[in-house]
């Protein structure tokens, strides 16, 4: 908590993780919520991708899927398979953003590429949806996509 109240953002993270998950402390998701948010603003893609659940749930927080979509791709941007891989679930279904089977793809295909299988399903499912141009779109922003190595 000193470490927390001190700004690590590790340790932000961790105290957002027992709030969430009640361990060691009462279980508050407003008071997960709150200390991912402090973490998330430091960049930690563990923690952006814990708010944005928190916002696709409506845990701690008002659901917002548009807030959802934000975290995840602050996440997702830094290499967070499961931030590529929610992300990707939000474009398949257009909640937050418009629906999108070329950026479906790409995030189910990114987050694939690090050994999510459910990914890798998903991924294939969008594809029988699209057309071999979008298919070859989404496949040529995959491989130019590069991770976000600092900042947010």
């Amino acid at each position: 908590r000193k470490a927390a109240d001190q700004g690590n953002a590790g340790a932000q993270l961790f105290l957002g993780l027992m709030y969430d998950n009640g361990q060691g402390v009462p279980q508050d998701y407003a008071q997960a919520a709150a200390w991912y948010r402090k973490a998330a603003d430091k960049g930690n893609a563990s923690a952006q991708f814990n708010l944005g659940l928190m916002y696709d749930d409506g845990k701690g927080v008002p659901q917002d899927y548009a807030q959802a979509v934000d975290w995840y791709r602050k996440a997702a941007d830094k290499g967070d398979a499961s931030a590529q891989f929610n992300l990707g679930f939000m474009y398949d279904k257009g909640k937050g953003v418009p629906q999108d089977y070329v950026q479906a793809h790409l995030w189910y295909n990114l987050a694939a590429s690090q050994g999510l299988r459910l990914a890798k399903e998903n991924r294939d499912i969008v594809s029988a949806k699209m057309t071999p141009e979008q298919i070859a779109e989404a496949q040529k922003l995959a491989r130019e996509w590069k991770p976000v190595l600092s900042g947010q």
